[in-house]
C-alpha cells in the first residue's frame, strides 16, 4: 500500500493532506509500523525497510504546519543542517524528500533510549559526571556546528537523546535543529526568523533572545547548555514562572539561586560554571564551547576528558593540558594504570606525564634506590613538589622516563683500608705507652 491510500486512517489527523498510516510504504521502500511521537509541527514514526533488514525514523510535517509561512522551509532547513554536521552526536539523515501529498519527509536513523528530560523525570538528578560527560557529548556536536556557522538556539533536554553503542556505553544525540539560525554571511543558509519575533522554549531563552536582538551568536548556546546543565544536575530550572512574560522578566533581571541551594554535594567550582553560563550579559559567560569544556574538564570522566580534546581541535584550539585521570581512589584503579605504565611507559593522553590518583591513606610505595641520574634526566621541580602529597592520597605525578645514555663502567681502585687502620692503631699504642712512661719518670 502506497503513502497516498485513502482507504486507510490517517496517523492521528484528519485534515487533508493526509500523513502516513500504520502499514502504509513511504517512498517506496519503508513501511510505517508504529507512532513514535507527535509535537505541534511533526509526526514521527518508525518504519522498516522493505527489502533491509533495517529500521528507521521518519518525521513528517503535519498538515496544519505545513500552512504555516515558513513551516516548510524549516523543516528543510533542519535536514540541511543535520547532514552537513559529521559528528556522531547527531541524529544521521539518510534520506528526504515530499509525498505525494506534498507533506516533506525526513528519514533518520532510528535511536534507542531517551532524552534527558525523561531520565530526569524517571530518575532524578544525574550523578555529576553522567551530567558532565552528558553535556559535553552533546557540546561535540554544537561546538561543530558553530564553526559552520549554525546557532541551535533551541537546546533543551528534550532535544538531547541519549542513545546507547553497541558495546553498551552511552551516545548523546543533539535533535532539531529546525530553529537553527546562521550566524555569518557565508554560513549554509540564512535565517526565517524577523530580529523582532521570538521563537524557541522560553525556560532555556537567553536575555537576548527573549528580547529578539540581532546577531544572536554561539553564546546564547552557551546560556541553554548552562540551564540544562543546572537541571540535570538539580532536578529544577533555574527559572521557574507559570506566565511566560513572568519568565521572560525573571531570565532577563533575577540572579538564579545558586544549584547548591537544591543539592548540597555540588563541587563548589562546577556551581561557579554553571553561574557563569547564566550571566545575563553575554560578555559575561565563557565566550565559546572550548571555553566552556575547557571549565567543565576537572569534573569530567575519562571519556568527557576526550570530548574536551575533541572540541578543542574542532573549534581550532590547543587542547588544556589534562589533570589527573579519574581513577576514583581505588586500589585496584590504581594498581591497573601503575601496570599499565610499567608496560607501556605512559597511560594519559599527556604528552610529558603518565598521572594517576592513589588510594587516601594508602602507605605509600617502597621505591629502590636508584643509581644517580644525570641533571639533564632529573625530575621537574613541580614533579618533585608533588610527591609529598601522595601520603595524603593526593594527585602524584609521574613524568615519562627520559632516554638515558649507558653509563660508562670504571673500576673503582682497590682500597687500602685495612693497612692504613693497622698503622693508626699502632701509632696511638706508641703514644700511649711514652706518655705513660713519662708520667713514672715524673
Amino acid at each position: 500500500m502506497s503513502t497516498e491510500s485513502a482507504s486507510k486512517s490517517p496517523v492521528g489527523v484528519s485534515a487533508e493532506p493526509k500523513v502516513p498510516a500504520l502499514g502504509d510504504v513511504v517512498a517506496g521502500k519503508y513501511r510505517v509500523e508504529r507512532v513514535i511521537g507527535k509535537g505541534g509541527m511533526g509526526l514521527v514514526v518508525e518504519a522498516q525497510h522493505t527489502t533491509l533488514p533495517q529500521r528507521v525514523a521518519i518525521k513528517i510535517l503535519l498538515p496544519e504546519a505545513a500552512k504555516q509561512g515558513d513551516a516548510v522551509e524549516r523543516f528543510l532547513r533542519e535536514a540541511r543542517a543535520v547532514v552537513s554536521i559529521q559528528s556522531e552526536h547527531v541524529a544521521r539523515v539518510m534520506d528526504l524528500g515530499t509525498l505525494e501529498s506534498g507533506l516533506p519527509y525526513m528519514v533518520m536513523e532510528l535511536l534507542t533510549g531517551a532524552d534527558l528530560q525523561e531520565i530526569v523525570r524517571q530518575r532524578g538528578p544525574l550523578p555529576v559526571a553522567q551530567a558532565i560527560d552528558a553535556v559535553l557529548q552533546a557540546s561535540e556536536a554544537i561546538a561543530e556546528a558553530h564553526v559552520l556557522g549554525i546557532i541551535h538556539r533551541d537546546l533543551k533536554p528534550a532535544n538531547i537523546f541519549v542513545a546507547t553503542r553497541p558495546d553498551g556505553s552511552p551516545l548523546v544525540k543533539v535533535l532539531d535543529f529546525g530553529l537553527a539560525k546562521a550566524a555569518r554571511a557565508d554560513a549554509l543558509y540564512t535565517s526565517l526568523t524577523a530580529a523582532n519575533v521570538i521563537i524557541g522554549s522560553p525556560f532555556y531563552m537567553s536575555p537576548e533572545q527573549i528580547r529578539g536582538l540581532k546577531g544572536l551568536d554561539a553564546r546564547t548556546d552557551i546560556w541553554a547548555l548552562g540551564v540544562i546543565l543546572y537541571q540535570i544536575l538539580t532536578g529544577k530550572r533555574p527559572f521557574e514562572a507559570e506566565a511566560t512574560h513572568a519568565l521572560f522578566l525573571m531570565i532577563g533581571g533575577d540572579p538564579p539561586a545558586p544549584p547548591r541551594w537544591h543539592r548540597s554535594e555540588i563541587p563548589a567550582g562546577l556551581e561557579a560554571v554553571v553561574l557563569q553560563c547564566l550571566e545575563k550579559k553575554p560578555n559575561d559567560r565563557p565566550q565559546s564551547v572550548a571555553d566552556l569544556a575547557r571549565l567543565l574538564l576537572p569534573f569530567a570522566s575519562e571519556e568527557g576528558r576526550i570530548s574536551v580534546e575533541r572540541i578543542h581541535r574542532l573549534q581550532g584550539v590547543a587542547p588544556p593540558p589534562r589533570p589527573p585521570s579519574i581513577v576514583e581512589g581505588t586500589e585496584k584503579g590504581a594498581a591497573l594504570e601503575q601496570a599499565a605504565w610499567q608496560a607501556f611507559g605512559e597511560v594519559s593522553m599527556s604528552d610529558n606525564a603518565t598521572t594517576l590518583r592513589q588510594p587516601a591513606k594508602a602507605p605509600p610505595p617502597e621505591v629502590p634506590a636508584a643509581p644517580p641520574a644525570p641533571a639533564h634526566a632529573l625530575a621537574a621541580p613541580a614533579a618533585l613538589a608533588e610527591e609529598p602529597n601522595a601520603r595524603n592520597g593526593a594527585t602524584v605525578v609521574i613524568p615519562k622516563p627520559a632516554p638515558m645514555p649507558p653509563a660508562p663502567i670504571v673500576e673503582a681502585p682497590k682500597s687500602s683500608s685495612r693497612g692504613l687502620v693497622g698503622v693508626v692503631v699502632a701509632v696511638v699504642a706508641l703514644v700511649v705507652i711514652a706518655a705513660v712512661l713519662a708520667l713514672r719518670a715524673w
